[in-house]
């Protein structure tokens, strides 16, 4: 596991975390995984569920994204940048969409604004193909 690659120790709560994240294609919120967690193991607490999802996006394992205006952080395993988050507004899907929009953008941001981004996440709402177009 990673964990090792980093001198971390594999505990339950970190096992069970990356379980749910790995089992899940989902973004889910930090209590969702919370959840599933406790449901594997009722001894994990949450505050061991909270560190080990700030100590995954700290490595590498796992990336927090806001994908709406209102709403908690949602959790995922890591992904490259140039993966576009899709929202639907209607039934709160998330989809990715790869292509190069993120490498140019990064090349704009180098070239015409002397400025390297660490990382870049781009976060699109619409509908999608399930809901059809709004009406």
């Amino acid at each position: 596991m990673v964990l090792r690659r980093h001198d971390l120790r594999v505990t339950t709560p970190r096992r069970l975390v990356f379980n749910v994240l790995s089992a899940s294609e989902d973004h889910q919120t930090a209590q969702a995984i919370f959840d599933a967690v406790t449901r594997s193991d009722g001894s994990v607490n949450r505050s061991s569920v909270y560190r080990t999802l700030a100590l995954f996006a700290d490595i590498g394992v796992a990336r927090e994204s806001k994908l709406g205006d209102d709403e908690a952080s949602r959790w995922e395993l890591a992904h490259a940048d140039d993966d576009i988050h899709l929202v639907c507004d209607n039934c709160d899907t998330v989809l990715h969409h790869s292509g190069d929009v993120v490498d140019q953008l990064r090349h704009h941001l180098g070239t015409h604004h002397g400025f390297t981004a660490r990382a870049v996440e781009i976060v699109v709402r619409g509908r999608c193909d399930h809901c059809g177009p709004a009406s």
